[in-house]
């Protein structure tokens, strides 16, 4: 089962049935795969798209956690409603909640007028939280009683909104881990998880490597104006090879890079530039990025992903902690 998504604006696949998408489009994102491991993800995500269903996605960064999320919003009954997504890790703390809920004029020194939270612009439709571990307390609370009572205030306020939305939650971490832990609500946790969907790592659906790579490749060349560039067989043995730690998101990277660099030819293995992972530093190394580099995956190693946790021990704030991620290309904790 190929499932993509269609030039006039729909969700096809071999049986060409379709799932009308909303009229005002959307952001294109490709979503593909023959796989057994992949067949099994869209099969969930179909099932509990004609439900309200709260969903939480768990998979690796960079799996596709979004791309299914809007699959399943497309595919139900609010999918003429607004997709609103929000990444809990990229806020601060104390933004966080007047982001979700709102606030009223003069709740906090800067509220100079009141304005509506993504709970409020999503109604009809879906609100994706990702990275749904990195919410602080409070915030928990709040959304479970979102989830609970189907209510919500703005901050700041007293009056009691009612919550015409569907909550779809992802995660790059073991939630129930992070319960034992103490770092998330119990609660919280088996209200998020009424039906879980796994999604695989690429180096687990690697018969889906080539499908991908095709359909990145025909997109670079539409943005770049020409024929999409052709792979020659090492750079295929390469795709093949590489375990994809960043996994989709890392593949279409490396492919928009090659495109680019192979200058209308085909793609060979070195366009790629694809890195093996970095062992430990020599002692005698003077490079800093590189000290800062392998700092980093090691703490997030030793706090298994957790980016809030890996923040304070490395004396950054967590927007800090994303610059420097994104910087050094780092898209999950690496394996031990």
């Amino acid at each position: 089962m190929a499932l993509y998504e269609s030039t006039a604006g729909a969700w096809a696949h071999e049986t060409a049935t379709v799932v009308e998408l909303e009229p005002r489009g959307d952001r294109g994102r490709v979503i593909i795969g023959e796989s057994p491991e992949w067949r099994a993800v869209l099969r969930k995500a179909t099932q509990v798209a004609a439900t309200d269903t709260t969903v939480l996605l768990q998979g690796e960064s960079g799996t596709g956690k979004e791309v299914v999320a809007r699959f399943i919003h497309r595919a139900s009954r609010r999918r003429s409603g607004p997709f609103v997504a929000i990444n809990c890790a990229a806020l601060p703390e104390h933004l966080l909640e007047s982001v979700l809920f709102g606030h009223e004029r003069g709740a906090f020194t800067d509220a100079v007028q009141s304005r509506p939270g993504q709970i409020e612009l999503a109604a009809g439709g879906t609100l994706f939280l990702d990275e749904v571990n990195e919410m602080s307390g409070s915030a928990q609370a709040k959304v479970l009683r979102v989830l609970q009572e189907r209510e919500f205030q703005r901050v700041g306020a007293s009056r009691t909104q009612k919550a015409n939305v569907r909550i779809i939650t992802a995660t790059n971490r073991d939630l129930l881990t992070a319960v034992e832990c103490g770092e998330f609500r119990e609660d919280l946790y088996y209200r998020l998880q009424v039906l879980e969907i796994r999604i695989p790592p690429l180096r687990e659906r690697k018969g889906d490597v080539w499908l991908l790579a095709e359909a990145f490749l025909k997109e670079f060349g539409r943005g770049l104006g020409r024929a999409p560039a052709a792979l020659t067989a090492e750079a295929m043995d390469a795709l093949l090879a590489h375990d994809w730690p960043g996994n989709v998101r890392e593949l279409r990277n490396s492919l928009e890079r090659a495109a680019i660099l192979c200058e209308n030819g085909p793609i060979a293995a070195e366009h790629l530039s694809l890195c093996p992972r970095r062992p430990k530093p020599s002692p005698a190394t003077t490079d800093l990025r590189i000290l800062e580099r392998w700092t980093i995956e090691q703490v997030l190693r030793e706090t298994g992903g957790n980016k809030l946790r890996a923040a304070r021990r490395l004396g950054l704030t967590r927007t800090q902690l994303y610059g420097r991620l994104r910087k050094y290309d780092i898209y999950q904790a690496p394996a031990p």
